[in-house]
């Protein structure tokens, strides 16, 4: 089974000088600020000592500023300059990585059908989520087949619904919200023909820079002019919970900052903030936990897989979803900060999950 890796790879110039690859330099600069010094960082790397200095006085001269500095005593330490070089590196890979992910495994796909004639693989497609994430790496661990892509709620449903995949997650907010965010879906899904799988229950609110600076704590103080904001994209289910939050609250979107400013991930609003570009966003608690910043909890999301009952116990769809039923995948669901696993892998019909005929 082929595995395809695709990463952000970024050049950076200015003038006439030559540009530089910033793969080895940020390697070399996040080596040096967990070490403390240009010799160990080389060497955790693979650079000889002259060479890791050539590539540090060869980045500073196009950048026209320095990127270490000596610390009296605590050996050497990043300048703003190259932080600021770290932080752009993870914000493109936040953004990037879940469309990365998934051009990865269509690239899988057509190798697999090409070379090896392979053709029975599961087709998922779902919301990018942490739970989703792991749930895709057990599957493919464990050799099951497996072609997936990363969309909207909706378009996994949609998709789903024309037999475009075989398993189509989506999230759904629990409380006030969940009757109108149900209707995106149930044209698509027959009460008759598909069922639930439930994967998680996760928590959604607001992203604090560390330490939460600006002391916010209702979503009524992000409207505060000396608050700036950063959204995910028009169309994300996140941004319409979002919305559905501003208008219970009586809050106007255009008293925001930066309302318009978008990010495609919730990791990437959380580097976002991280960064210092931004003081506030909403997102999944999980990526703002592993960014190292503060949040306040707002409501709460059921994700599930939905799935045509005919074919849940046809290989490889089965393999999928034993996995998803195992102990050691709740054990990793229920390791995620903001996520609860309790009732990971439960089959639901649609009138289980939310009530009705």
């Amino acid at each position: 089974m082929y595995k395809v890796s695709i990463e952000p790879h970024w050049r950076i110039a200015y003038g006439k000088n030559a540009a530089i690859d910033t793969a080895l330099l940020l390697r070399l600069l996040s080596a040096i600020q967990s070490q403390g010094a240009i010799f160990q960082a080389a060497k955790a790397v693979s650079l000889s000592y002259r060479h890791a200095w050539g590539l540090l006085r060869e980045a500073e001269t196009v950048f026209g500023g320095t990127l270490l500095e000596k610390q009296r005593g605590r050996g050497t330490r990043l300048t703003h300059l190259a932080t600021t070089l770290l932080w752009a590196d993870k914000r493109i890979a936040a953004r990037l990585s879940p469309t990365l992910q998934s051009l990865s495994s269509e690239l899988e796909t057509e190798l697999g059908k090409s070379v090896l004639g392979k053709h029975n693989m599961v087709r998922l497609m779902a919301r990018h989520g942490f739970a989703v994430e792991a749930l895709i790496k057990r599957v493919v661990s464990a050799n099951v087949p497996i072609e997936f892509r990363y969309l909207s709620s909706t378009g996994a449903i949609a998709a789903l619904s024309r037999q475009e995949c075989d398993l189509a997650g989506f999230h759904i907010p629990m409380g006030d919200f969940e009757d109108v965010a149900l209707k995106r879906f149930v044209q698509y899904l027959d009460p008759k023909q598909h069922k639930l799988i439930h994967l998680a229950v996760l928590n959604q609110g607001l992203f604090l820079s560390p330490g939460n600076p600006k002391n916010l704590s209702t979503l009524t103080d992000i409207t505060r002019p000396d608050v700036q904001f950063v959204n995910r994209q028009i169309g994300s289910g996140t941004r319409m919970l979002l919305e559905m939050l501003l208008g219970k609250a009586g809050i106007d979107p255009k008293t925001i900052n930066g309302f318009d400013t978008e990010e495609f991930t919730h990791a990437a609003i959380a580097a976002f903030i991280a960064s210092g570009m931004a003081d506030v966003g909403f997102g999944v608690e999980t990526a703002a936990r592993r960014f190292g910043l503060d949040f306040l909890p707002l409501i709460q999301e059921r994700y599930f897989f939905a799935v045509d009952q005919d074919h849940m116990h046809t290989a490889p769809i089965k393999d999928v979803i034993d996995i998803l039923q195992s102990a050691e995948f709740k054990t990793q669901v229920n390791e995620l900060v903001g996520y609860d696993g309790s009732d990971t892998g439960r089959v639901l019909t649609l009138a289980e999950a939310f009530g009705g005929e």
